[in-house]
């Protein structure tokens, strides 16, 4: 088993200042990666990274994910590209097909995601690299775009994938994939399917860096650590497939349930809803050996990174500072 990666996500929900004090501690105790989710309701996401860039020295950082839908990949790549330039060659992108009900919000239809997210990741790794571009697709019709100055590396693209054929086009064109996931069974299914994307155009799946995008909450009481997972995981079964919930065993009736509560406001009532099973499905959460035997197993699948997404515990200046030990477990 080779050595892991380790990243965090943060939700700029706050004033950008907080990230940064975050991040800044995150990259301290050993963290390799910093993914900032963008949504248009929070802050933004470009300006949160560039503030973060300019804070830190080691610690890669990127959007966790963006979507081509809300901003065209032609600007996303210049917007990562200069990050590269700030950050003194630490950007790295992450995109993915974006939420529907987000999108539905400010009057964007959410069409033929996997030809869209495969067409923006082409246009900007040419761009990327370069090239001036011209393409026709079935989404994008780039004329003669080229960026005046080039990055001076590879900036890797990371896929946001959960679906089986986003999975194996993750395999086809990403340098990573960004899997929303904490459990093992779901990385059995999920990087076969990449390996297959890999293999079909004869690239080595063993270069693709498998992120697993969990929802994780640690704290030296499980308790109070388990209290903190229960409203993101309310909001993740809410929003799983009907595969993934067959997976898990996770009876429908309840998910409908917890769903007509959230669709109504009353998220209290939904959270109330939340059993183990689902914890244990959808979240990491515990003491630090807990989370570590967990992790163990997650790396045990093929998982080359493990990204400590929300809530993180709570606490998060603690939380990180006990990530910071599990860190040391691994290296």
């Amino acid at each position: 088993m080779i050595t892991p990666k380790f990243g965090i996500e943060f939700v700029p929900q706050k004033h950008p200042e907080k990230i940064v004090k975050h991040v800044v501690l995150a990259e301290k105790v050993g963290l390799d990666y910093v993914w900032i989710t963008d949504h248009y309701n929070n802050r933004n996401v470009y300006i949160t990274l560039t503030l973060t860039a300019l804070n830190t020295k080691r610690i890669y950082l990127g959007p966790g994910v963006t979507n081509p839908y809300v901003i065209n990949p032609c600007w996303t790549a210049s917007a990562v590209a200069t990050l590269d330039e700030v950050s003194n060659g630490r950007a790295v992108l992450g995109i993915g097909a974006g939420d529907k009900a987000t999108l539905q919000q400010i009057g964007i239809t959410w069409t033929k995601p996997l030809t869209t997210v495969k067409e923006a990741v082409i246009i900007m790794r040419k761009l990327l690299d370069g090239e001036t571009v011209k393409y026709e697709g079935k989404v994008f019709k780039v004329l003669n775009a080229k960026l005046s100055y080039k990055p001076t590396r590879k900036i890797p693209i990371y896929i946001g994938a959960q679906a089986p054929k986003m999975l194996q086009l993750a395999g086809e064109l990403g340098d990573g994939v960004l899997i929303n996931a904490s459990h093992p069974d779901d990385f059995k299914e999920a990087i076969p399917l990449i390996k297959e994307g890999a293999k079909k155009v004869n690239r080595d799946p063993d270069k693709i860096d498998v992120a697993a995008y969990t929802c994780f909450s640690v704290d030296s009481d499980k308790s109070k650590a388990k209290e903190a997972a229960i409203p993101v995981v309310a909001f993740i079964v809410a929003g799983a497939s009907d595969r993934v919930l067959e997976r898990h065993s996770i009876r429908k009736e309840d998910v409908n349930e917890i769903r007509s509560h959230l669709s109504k406001g009353r998220s209290l009532d939904a959270f109330k809803l939340v059993t183990d099973d689902m914890l244990d499905a959808f979240s990491i959460y515990g003491t630090p050996k807990e989370c570590i035997d967990k992790i163990d197993t997650l790396l045990r699948t093929g998982v080359t990174q493990i990204v400590f997404g929300s809530p993180i515990g709570p606490s998060k200046s603690k939380a990180i500072k006990l990530i910071g030990d599990i860190i040391k477990h691994f290296r």
